[in-house]
């Protein structure tokens, strides 16, 4: 077994368990976990950043927003909903990270050379599987979204949006020749590496809610 993936497993394995146990908690055990990520990942950014000022701030103000709209879609009563969230994210990323490796195929594009169409296929068909499981059987008493269409549709978006997400933060590591934003987690890198599709994902979630909310 190749040393990186069995790195890469073993922080899994770690990482999983301790955040779900911080956002089934909830409360202050939540808000503590929220600003540990907002902390490490706003370190990686300004390291990344190196002297560009205005990007910087941008960056922190960003991620600011982003762990504050992960709180709000949390809440007190939406545990659900953020769970589904994550749930599309993890498996957006093991899609295309699977994919990629097995079929390899055409590059997608410059920005991050080692992603393929593949991966980008496999993002979205487990990501699908994961959500539709999710929704229809882990919760089949109480699902979610009770429209097949709809939640078809939402599970591609967010798919989507962490795709974009993880191509964003891939083009700034580019710009900074970088490989990963940090070393905290072995086999993926730094906090950004492993959330660089979820600080996307709840903002534009977020501000969907706020919009539709009116």
């Amino acid at each position: 077994m190749n040393k990186e993936f069995e790195k890469r497993l073993l922080s899994t394995i770690i990482l999983v368990p301790l955040s779900i146990f911080f956002i089934m908690k909830g409360s202050v055990f939540f808000i503590f976990f929220l600003s540990i990520l907002f902390l490490t990942t706003s370190y990686e950014w300004v390291k990344m950043s190196k002297k560009n000022i205005l990007l910087k701030l941008f960056g922190v103000i960003f991620l600011f927003f982003s762990f504050y709209a992960a709180f709000e879609i949390r809440g007190d009563e939406n545990i659900k909903d953020f769970l589904l969230i994550i749930t599309i994210c993890i498996f957006t990323d093991i899609g295309g990270y699977t994919f990629g490796k097995i079929f390899k195929g055409p590059k997608l594009t410059k920005i991050s050379p080692k992603k393929t169409y593949a991966g980008v296929f496999g993002g979205f068909l487990l990501s699908l599987i994961a959500g539709s499981v999710f929704n229809n059987y882990l919760y089949k008493d109480q699902k979610i979204f009770n429209e097949d269409l709809f939640l078809f549709v939402l599970i591609l978006f967010i798919s989507l949006i962490s795709q974009v997400g993880d191509l964003i933060i891939s083009y700034f590591k580019r710009k900074a020749n970088i490989k990963h934003t940090g070393k905290i987690l072995p086999g993926h890198g730094g906090m950004l590496d492993r959330i660089d599709g979820m600080i996307f994902v709840f903002p534009t979630c977020y501000i969907i809610y706020l919009i539709t909310a009116i």
